[in-house]
Formats: C-alpha cells, structure tokens, sequence
C-alpha cells in the first residue's frame, strides 16, 4: 500500500473530528451495529480448561466509520483458577448512559468486536501474569479520564489501554499505529512509552515523538502515526497500520 501524501494526511484530523461531532449527536447506533457478529473466534483458552492466570491484549477495528482510520484496544485477564475473564475497556456509549467510560465486564475476550476480527497483540499466562492481574485492576481504577471520551485526539478507549499498560510494562505492548488516542498524555508532556521500553514526547495526542525497544520509532503529526520498528522490521502508516517488509501486516 502506498504511503498516504502528506496533503490527505493533513486532511485527516479535521475529518475525524467533524465525524466524531456527528457521532456525539446520534441518537443511537444502527441496526447493522445492533446485529453484527460478537463470536468468539478461539484466540483466548476455555477457562473452565485453563486454572492458569492468563492476560491477553487484544484490537479490532472499530464500528461504522471509525474502523476505516483506527482500532478499539482492550485488555482481558483471568485470575488463577477464576472461571471467566475480565474484560477492561473504555466505550464512549457508556460514557453516555452511565457517567463513566471505563467498563469492566466478563465478556468473552476474543469475540469480533461488532463484525471486526481481533488481533492479539500479547499474551502471558502462569506465575509472571498472577502478580500483574491486581495492577491491571487498579490501573484500571485509577483512570484519569474516565468521565471523558474525544474520539480524536484522546481520551479514548487506546487512551485507557496505553495508560494500563504504562502501569504494567511487563507486558511490554507494541500498540499498533492505528490505535489514535495512545499518545494522549493529557496535560503531561512526557511519559513512558505504553511497552515500558522507551519514553515518549506528546503535546495533548496532537503532535509528538516516541522511541522504544518495542515500538521503534514513531511521529506523531496532527493523530496520525508515522513510524519504523527496526525489531519487526516493519512501517508504521495511519490507516494500514504495521506493513512487515516482508509482506506481513498488522491491524
């Protein structure tokens, strides 16, 4: 896929916000969103055959319009011998009906996010994930942003996702460039990368610089991910996401 040109790139932004506006002001989401496929697809292990504590990291491309720029990111954990995962993820309609966006639920972790396939981007299971669950909990807890959702620039669902996994860098989490929202560091400037293998320089998710063991090297103009991962051997473009030079893609 040819690499987007820096005139529609810059066109981007102002069109994800002017969609974001008409998506606040809906009344509700269409029926082919009500219907579409949440089947699991066999990514995360049956529990009930599973005692083992297991974290999974997982993205999907998100519903109506919004899955032609970026992904939904969520993380789900299961504690030693629990009997179903929890899932931790922040949903702008929840935010709406509820006061809040952060969700906390026992869904299955791997099923299509509303028709979209999900990518499992990390995965650790046994005695290194048991002391890490407690942390996601509370990370998830202590969420700076939950009574906030903007599609574009952030706070959004990878918004939240970055900011668990900056408490849990053990999970060393490479979240892919089409997660628009991760570089949001509110009105921080700097932080840690979201693997915890490098730091990064963000002004409100607008513009920014990132550098990791794990990500590589990512710029960040106006939301849109720019970047090269020397470790994956891969580009990092708004809209595709990671190509792998060697035909290889990622969400």
């Amino acid at each position: 896929m040819r690499r987007p040109s820096a005139k529609w790139s810059l066109l981007l932004p102002p069109l994800l916000f002017a969609l974001a506006y008409v998506d606040r002001i809906e009344s509700g989401p269409s029926g082919n969103w009500r219907t579409a496929s949440r089947e699991p697809l066999g990514l995360a292990p049956n529990p009930a055959s599973t005692p083992e504590p297991v974290i999974q990291v997982y993205a999907a491309r998100t519903v109506r319009w919004r899955g032609y720029f970026g992904v939904h990111t969520w993380i789900a954990a299961k504690a030693r011998g629990a009997s179903e995962f929890t899932v931790y993820e922040v949903n702008g309609w929840r935010l709406r009906r509820n006061g809040t966006a952060v969700m906390s639920t026992n869904r299955v972790p791997d099923a299509r996010w509303f028709g979209a396939v999900p990518e499992l981007l990390a995965e650790l299971r046994g005695d290194e994930a048991a002391p890490l669950i407690p942390r996601i909990e509370q990370a998830a807890a202590d969420y700076p942003y939950a009574d906030t959702y903007r599609v574009w620039p952030g706070p959004n669902s990878n918004t939240f996702t970055a900011f668990v996994l900056r408490d849990v860098p053990e999970l060393r989490v490479d979240l892919p460039p089409t997660a628009i929202g991760k570089d949001y560091l509110g009105a921080a400037l700097f932080a840690r990368t979201p693997s915890g293998t490098g730091v990064q320089l963000s002004l409100f998710g607008v513009l920014g610089v990132l550098g990791g063991v794990e990500e590589g090297i990512e710029i960040n103009v106006l939301g849109l991910t720019f970047g090269v991962d020397p470790l994956q051997l891969s580009l990092k473009l708004p809209l595709a996401g990671s190509i792998g030079f060697g035909g290889e893609s990622r969400t």
